[in-house]
C-alpha cells in the first residue's frame, strides 16, 4: 500500500491518501517488521504494537523476545510469528526493514543494549515507553546512535526525562528542538499530538478523540508508526499518517474503545482513506 501525506497551510495532518498494492506484490515487498517483545507476564503491549503494525499493512510481522514470553506470545497469535532470541546479539535477517522496541520492555541496561544493538544496523525504527527511559539518565548516549529513519513517541513525562532543558509549556518549540537535538523524528503525544523531524518541519494531529485515553492505546500507535516505516514510508510521514490514522480510530470506535480491540477498526480507518485526500 501506498499513503500520501496531506497537510494543510497550518502544518495540520489532514486525512491521508491510500493506494492498493500491485498485483504482484508479496509478503516481503509490503515490509517486514520486528517488535521486541516484553518479558513474561508484559507481553500484552508489545503484542497491541505487533498486530497494529500487521493490520496497518505490513506483510509480515514477527515478535522477537525469549522462550518463556514467546509461549505467553503463542496463546494470543496467529498470523504474527515469533522468532526466539536476543535482538542484541543474534543476527538479523536483511528483509527486516522496521523495528519497534519499548512497550513494556522494561526499563533495563538489556533494554538499553537491545535498543543500541537495532540503531547500529540503520534500520527504521521506532523507540517508545521504556526505550527512552531506560536512557533517561543518559540521553545522549541514545542521540548518538539515532538517525534519521528514527521516530521516538514520548508522553509528555518521558519528554521530559529525555529532554529536561526544554521548556514543554512550549510544545512546538520544544518538539522541534527535541527532533534537532536527537537528530531523529520525534513525536508528542497530547491531545494536540505535534510531530518535529529535524530538519524543520512541524505537523499538528487534531484528528483524535478523548476515547483514545486508555491504557495500551499508545502501544497500538507504537505499532502503526513500525508498520508504515516497515512498508519504506519516511520516517516523518510515517509518524504523521499514523497519528491521524490512529486518532482517526478513535473518532470511529468512541465510547467503550479499548486497545484490544483497536486493531479491529484498521480496515475501517485504510478502507475510508482508498483515494481521499479531504479531512472528514
Amino acid at each position: 500500500m501506498t499513503f500520501k501525506l496531506h497537510l494543510d497551510s497550518d502544518g495540520i495532518i489532514q486525512q491521508p491518501a491510500l493506494s492498493p498494492p500491485p498485483a504482484d506484490t508479496h509478503k516481503y515487498t509490503r515490509g517486514s517488521a520486528v517488535v521486541v517483545s516484553g518479558p513474561t507476564l508484559r507481553t500484552g503491549a508489545s503484542r497491541l504494537a505487533a498486530q497494529a503494525a500487521l493490520a496497518v499493512g505490513a506483510g509480515l510481522v514477527t515478535l522477537v523476545g525469549d522462550a518463556q514470553a514467546l509461549t505467553e506470545q503463542a496463546a494470543h497469535v496467529t498470523a504474527i510469528m515469533l522468532r526466539e532470541g536476543d535482538p542484541a546479539t543474534d543476527g538479523f535477517d536483511e528483509r527486516i526493514s522496521a523495528f519497534a522496541i519499548g512497550p513494556a520492555a522494561g526499563v533495563s541496561q538489556a533494554t538499553r543494549d537491545t535498543a543500541l544493538a537495532i540503531l547500529s544496523t540503520g534500520k527504521a525504527m521506532v523507540l517508545d515507553a521504556d526505550a527512552l527511559t531506560s536512557f533517561a539518565d543518559d540521553s545522549e548516549t541514545l542521540f548518538a546512535a539515532l538517525h534519521l529513519q528514527c521516530v521516538l513517541t514520548p508522553h509528555e513525562g518521558e519528554f521530559r526525562r529525555l529532554f529536561p532543558d526544554l521548556d514543554l509549556s512550549q510544545r512546538h518549540h520544544a518538539v522541534g528542538r527535541a527532533a534537532m537535538k536527537s537528530g531523529s523524528v520525534v513525536l508528542l503525544k497530547g491531545a494536540e499530538t505535534l510531530v518535529a523531524s529535524p530538519d524543520g518541519r512541524i505537523a499538528i494531529n487534531c484528528h483524535a478523540s478523548p476515547w483514545l485515553a486508555t491504557a495500551g492505546s499508545g502501544d497500538v500507535l507504537t505499532g502503526l508508526i513500525c508498520g508504515l516505516l516497515a512498508q519504506g514510508n519516511e520516517a516523518f510521514e510515517a509518524a504523521c499518517i499514523a497519528a491521524w490514522l490512529h486518532g482517526d480510530i478513535g473518532v470511529r470506535a468512541g465510547p467503550g474503545l479499548t486497545a484490544d480491540t483497536m486493531a479491529g477498526w484498521i480496515p475501517l480507518v485504510l478502507a475510508g482513506c482508498l483515494g481521499k485526500g479531504e479531512s472528514r
